[in-house]
C-alpha cells in the first residue's frame, strides 16, 4: 500500500481525530434517523428543500455508518490491506451518495466523452466546483468505466471519517492546500503516478479550491508579483476558472508517464459550496454535465516552460467548454 502524507502523523493523533470524528458522526447519524421520517412528511406535503436536506442528511450518515462497519470487517478479517476491497467500498460508498442525491434533489447527470476513459493508465485533471467533486469522478470514471483512482486531496477531508479510514488504505495523498505545495507533498502527489496499471488513474484538481471572485483575486496578484507576465494574461482570460497551480500536476503526469491525460470538464454544480447554498434551494432540478477529453503523453512537453503553457491551454479550454455549455443552458 502506497503511504500517504497523512499516513506519516503519530498513532496517537490519529487515533484521537478519528475517535472524535466518529462519536460526531454516531451521534448526527441518530439525530438524523430521528428526523428523517418528520421530513419525508415534510416533503411530501411540499416543503422546501430543508427537508430535502434533512434526508439526505440521513442518508449520507447512513452511508458513512455502514461504510465504517464494512472497513472495520476488512479489518477483522485481515483485509486491511486489500485494495481492490477497498476501492469497492470506495465505489459502493460514492455512487450510493449521489444516486441518493439525485433523486432527493432531482438532479439529471449528462456524460459526454467517457470513450475517451479506455485504455488506461490516466492522470485525470478536474475542475474543482463544489462539494460534491469528490464523488463525481468517482460515479462517472469508476461506474460507468471501472477505472480505479488514487486522488490527491485536501488535508480536511480527513475529518470526514469514512475517507480518513478508507483513503488512508488506498492510494491517497491528503495534502496541506496552505503548505505552498513543499516538497515532501509534492513528492507524495508524485508518488501517486507510479505503476500505474492499465485500469488505473491518478486524479488530481490543478485550481486546488473552488473559484470564487476573492481567490481569483488573490490568484492573480500572486501570479503579478511573480512576474509571470505570460501566464497573469492567461489567467485574467479565465471567466470560470482559477489559474492551474502547476506543480502538483506537472509532478504527476512526469512521474505517471507513459500516462495520457484526461481532462474532466463539468458544470451544474457551482456555488455548492456550504449548508446554506444547500438551504437556498438552487440545487434542485439541476443538470450536470460532463465533458472528457483525452490529451495523449507523445504530445505533451517534456521542458517545464513548455509543460505549463501546456497545461494553461488545456485550463483555457474548460473554461471555454463551460461558457459555452452554460449559454446554451440559459437560451429559452
Amino acid at each position: 500500500m502506497l503511504a500517504s502524507v497523512e499516513l506519516d502523523e503519530v498513532w496517537l493523533r490519529r487515533a484521537s481525530r478519528r475517535a472524535a470524528t466518529v462519536t460526531v458522526y454516531f451521534a448526527s447519524w441518530l439525530v438524523a434517523l430521528s428526523l428523517a421520517p418528520f421530513a419525508a412528511v415534510a416533503l411530501a406535503l411540499g416543503a422546501g428543500p430543508a427537508a430535502r436536506l434533512a434526508l439526505f442528511a440521513a442518508v449520507f450518515l447512513s452511508y458513512e455508518m455502514l461504510g465504517l462497519a464494512a472497513a472495520l470487517w476488512l479489518w477483522v478479517r485481515g483485509r486491511a490491506r486489500d485494495e481492490v476491497a477497498h476501492a469497492a467500498l470506495r465505489h459502493w460508498w460514492a455512487a450510493g451518495l449521489f444516486r441518493a442525491a439525485v433523486r432527493l434533489f432531482a438532479l439529471e447527470l449528462e456524460v459526454s466523452g467517457d470513450e475517451a476513459v479506455e485504455p488506461g493508465p490516466l492522470v485525470v485533471l478536474v475542475r474543482h466546483a463544489s462539494i460534491a467533486d469528490t464523488l463525481l469522478p468517482e460515479v462517472v470514471l469508476g461506474g460507468r468505466r471501472g477505472l480505479r483512482l488514487r486522488y490527491v486531496l485536501k488535508r480536511e477531508l480527513l475529518f470526514d471519517p469514512c475517507l480518513d479510514v478508507v483513503g488512508q488504505r488506498l492510494r491517497c495523498a491528503f495534502i496541506r492546500r496552505a503548505s505552498g505545495e513543499s516538497e515532501r507533498e509534492l513528492a507524495a502527489i508524485a508518488a501517486l503516478g507510479r505503476n500505474l496499471g492499465a485500469h488505473e488513474g491518478a486524479l488530481i484538481y490543478p485550481e486546488g479550491t473552488r473559484a470564487t471572485h476573492e481567490k481569483r483575486a488573490r490568484a492573480l496578484e500572486r501570479l503579478a508579483a511573480s512576474g509571470q507576465t505570460e501566464r497573469l494574461t492567461r489567467a485574467r482570460a479565465l471567466r470560470h476558472l482559477l489559474p492551474a497551480r502547476t506543480s502538483g500536476p506537472l509532478a504527476l503526469l512526469e512521474a505517471a508517464a507513459p500516462a495520457d491525460a484526461l481532462l474532466f470538464a463539468h458544470t451544474g454544480l457551482e456555488g455548492l459550496a456550504t449548508l446554506r447554498d444547500l438551504l437556498s434551494g438552487e440545487v434542485v432540478g439541476r443538470r450536470i454535465q460532463v465533458k472528457l477529453w483525452r490529451t495523449p503523453r507523445s504530445v505533451i512537453p517534456r521542458e517545464r516552460a513548455a509543460a505549463v503553457r501546456w497545461l494553461d491551454d488545456e485550463w483555457a479550454r474548460v473554461d471555454a467548454w463551460i461558457d459555452a455549455t452554460r449559454a446554451v443552458a440559459a437560451t429559452p
